[in-house]
């Protein structure tokens, strides 16, 4: 059975390209939230370097991720986003472990 994987993407931005990006991300978010296996999708923004961002998403599985790489939305948004960045992005797919809720005591 398949875990569900967690996917960050580090994305360092050209400065005065911020702002294209957004646009990008908010004509998208939705399709792509919308993807088959999205459980969940958020953007951050590093605290100390505002031209970095982080999207966080979930998916039900390693498949349901690279039907999504696979999919016409992201062949018509990742080319978009990578022609405004700085540096070279980071990916990670991650499974989690454990989750600890509460204070324990």
């Amino acid at each position: 059975m398949e875990q569900p994987i967690v996917r960050i993407v580090r994305m360092e931005f050209q400065p005065d390209k911020l702002d294209d990006f957004f646009q990008l991300f908010e004509a998208s978010k939705h399709s792509i939230r919308a993807r088959p296996g999205c459980q969940h999708l958020e953007l951050h923004r590093d605290a100390q370097q505002e031209n970095v961002l982080y999207t966080y998403s979930v998916w039900t599985s390693e498949a349901a991720l690279n039907a999504y790489r696979d999919s016409e939305v992201f062949g018509n948004v990742w080319p978009k986003t990578k022609a405004l960045f700085s540096a070279k992005p980071q990916a990670f797919s991650l499974v989690k472990m454990e989750e600890v809720s509460g204070s324990g005591f």
